[in-house]
Parts: C-alpha cells; structure tokens; sequence
C-alpha cells in the first residue's frame, strides 16, 4: 500500500511510515495512492457476510498486502470484538450502535485496530514509541484503553480543562501505566494544534519517536470503513438497498472513512454531515468559502471542533470540488437547545435513548428529508457513544431507562490523573522533553 500526503502527491511513503510518521512534514494528512474496489461478487451477496469477515476483506483491499493474510486476520479478530447492529426504528428509520466496544464509543473501531497495527510493526529493540492524541471526548478514552499496557509505547492524551463528560475525564485519566493525561487550558482545537506542532518540531522528533493516536493517523480511518460496510450488510438482510447516513461530525473523521468506503464502492445514496453549532463545514457549503473558527463547548462535546482535520481529506476525495462534495453530502447544524429537544422525541417516538452527538445524527433526518424530497431511502443515523457518558441531559423517565455498563461502575470512585498546561506549545514541549 503507497500513500501520498494531500500537499504533495509526489511524497509517498508505505503504510508503516504512514502509521509510525502519521502526519507528513508538509503538514498535509496521508492518503491512499490507489482506493480499490472490492470485488462486485462481494458487494452483491455482502449480507452472507460477519462483520469480521467484511473487516478483513475492506481491510485486505485496502493495505494491498502491507500485512499479510493471516497476520491481518488474527489483528482484526483481536480488535473488533465488538458488535455494531444496526436496529430498525420504523419501516425506513434505523441506528448502528456504535457504542459496544470498551470505551463505549465509535473510536474503540479504530483505536483498537491502530495499537495492534503498531504493535505488529514495532521491532524488538526499537526507540519507545510516543502517541500523542488530542480528544474532544470519547477518543482519549478509546484511545487509553487500546494502548493500555502495549509494551514500549507511551501515550499522553491532551484533552480541555472542562469540556469533557465526568465518565469521559475519568476514562482518560485514570489508567496509569503507560497512559498520561494532560489537562489543556483551552479548547480541543488548541490540544489538536498542540500535537501538530509537535509533529513538526525538529528537536522532539530527534528525541522522541513521535506518532499521532488522532484520525489524522490513516490507521485510525481505515476500521471506520468496517462498519459502513456491515451496516449495509445488516440492511440488504432486510431487502434495504437504498441507504441514507446521518452521521455525528467534530473532525469529520467518521464521515471520512464512510466516504472512504463509498469511494471502495458501496452504494450509499447519501451523507449527512450532523454538526452542532461548530458549524465551519456547513457555513461552507452555504458561502464556498472554508473559514475555521474558534470551538464552542456544546452538550455534543465530542463534536467541538472548529478546525476539522479530516476535511482536507473529503476534499482530496473529490479534487478540491465543492460541488461534488454537495452531490454526494449534506451537511447541516443544530443548536444546543434543538439537541435538548431532539432526545425526549426520540424516546417518545422509539422508546430509545441517544446520547446529544447521536440526537443531532437523528434530528437531521427529517431535515434532509423535508428538504431533499427524498421520503423513500432508508435512513440510517450512527449512534457514536452509550447515553450513560452523558448524565445530565437525562431526566425522568429517560434517565430511568439508561442501562449503566459494568466498565463504567468500575470508574465509580477513581481519582484523575493529570497535568494541568496553558494552551502553550513551549509548555507542552517543556512537558515532553522534562
């Protein structure tokens, strides 16, 4: 597998150096030199497929033998051991629970996928390797507990001075071992800069070997595709064919790999872009003009991302052309207020509860129908982390029916871990480098 950078096609390196080097010194993110379709036969009788067996088979198309067979199966059996049903809400409304790995939350896809991937390339007597990581919320914890105890590598996740969830701090930052947290002044944009920074400072990366956890680390994208996959396999059980995605968007990495799998060739009719009020992507589609902006803490913390890294990357997918972009995506905003409605319509409609990131997915259902016309596609909105992260937007009735999960009963008088910094990069780096 050969991959170029997104400011220099001409740079390619293989996917070792893009796992270990996850962000090229040109400061572009890596992409595939080829995107390969899977066999028709594949995609035409999919459903006879286990979501293992899809992941191994998206998996093995894309690397292009970076692993080999049977060493990328047995990866892919440790890491996705999880499932990701996809669950029918009415005749043409349905979720995929993405929320059943052990951080309950999307990002265990790909940050268990990543640490197995490194692990397998590390050789014996190697520098120890250092994964920086950024959160806005759920990827820390995915992130920690993917790494936890992998010999020779040390992780330090950056996450906002309160900006995360209660549980989501105390998964980051109770761990120990080889996992660190640092507690930014800041927002999840400064932590993100942070760590790019770091990626291009001359001396850190003569000391340190330094690789990203975030999914601007191509490792990261790939294990999303598993799912978009699956999901489709799910419905052709159910003789739905004609598929809509609603997808919760911060960096844009989760719609990316879904992209990345419509590229592959899997017939997904359209995508939705669900944003909160960080609305950089969807102010864009309205003005053409691309102008990040400063976060803004919302209850869809996870999302809080005024600069998307990923984006770049949609763009490369379609030449830098909006408006092809506009055939393929939608891409719309909700408010914090509109996210407090949309969770009670959804139990009074479903008896089902969402944690704020899912409720955006789903409101923005009924907007891309009423404005598209589009009544008759089946619909399907991703649910990217279990309600119980999210306490206090629940009351009542809903709170009531939230299960809370053994691995969060275990965080229950844990103390945090931390280090608290300034949004300052010669902090961060004193930090490393003491």
């Amino acid at each position: 597998m050969k991959l170029y950078s997104t400011n220099n096609p001409n740079l390619t390196v293989d996917f070792k150096e893009a796992v270990f080097n996850s962000m090229p010194q040109d400061k572009g993110l890596y992409m595939p030199v080829s995107i390969p379709a899977p066999d028709a036969d594949f995609i035409g009788n999919i459903e006879k497929f286990s979501l293992t067996e899809i992941a191994f088979k998206v998996a093995g198309d894309l690397l292009q033998g970076a692993i080999p067979e049977r060493d990328l199966n047995a990866i892919i059996e440790d890491a996705i051991n999880f499932p990701a049903p996809v669950l029918r809400l009415n005749s043409n409304t349905y979720v995929l629970e993405l929320f059943h790995g052990p951080s309950l939350a999307f990002k265990d896809f790909g940050a268990r996928f990543m640490s197995r991937v490194m692990s397998y390339f590390m050789e014996e007597g190697e520098k120890m390797l250092n994964v920086l990581v950024a959160t806005s919320g759920d990827t820390g914890g995915a992130v920690a507990l993917g790494f936890l105890g992998v010999p020779n590598t040390q992780v330090t996740i950056l996450y906002p001075k309160g900006k995360v969830s209660p549980i989501q701090e105390l998964q980051l930052t109770t761990n120990g071992q080889n996992i660190r947290a640092i507690e930014v002044d800041g927002t999840f944009d400064d932590c993100q800069a942070l760590v790019k920074q770091a990626f291009t400072d001359k001396e850190l990366n003569e000391k340190f070997r330094l690789t990203s956890a975030n999914s601007i680390n191509i490792a990261r994208l790939i294990p999303q595709t598993f799912y978009y996959f699956n999901a489709y396999a799910q419905l052709k059980r159910e003789g739905k064919t004609d598929v809509v995605f609603s997808v919760p968007s911060g960096n844009f990495g989760n719609i990316g790999a879904g992209l990345l799998a419509w590229k592959m060739g899997l017939p997904v009719k359209q995508f939705i872009a669900a944003t909160n009020v960080n609305d950089t992507v969807p102010s864009f589609f309205k003005s053409g003009q691309y102008e990040p902006k400063p976060s803004v803490a919302t209850l869809s913390n996870a999302m809080d991302v005024g600069d998307p890294s990923n984006w770049v990357r949609i763009m490369n997918l379609f030449k830098d052309d909006l408006q092809e972009v506009k055939k393929v995506v939608t891409a719309l905003s909700y408010t914090d207020e509109q996210t407090r409605e949309a969770v009670p319509e959804v139990f009074q409609n479903y008896n089902y509860v969402v944690c704020p990131h899912t409720a955006i997915a789903w409101r923005a259902i009924a907007d891309y129908r009423e404005e598209s016309g589009d009544y008759n596609s089946t619909a399907v909105f991703l649910s990217t982390a279990h309600p119980c992260k999210f306490p206090d937007i629940y009351e009542g009735n809903i709170a009531d029916n939230i299960e809370i999960p053994g691995q969060v009963k275990a965080l229950e008088g844990k103390s945090k871990q931390t280090v608290e910094i300034k949004a300052d990069f010669n902090e961060f780096r004193k930090f490393l480098i003491g």
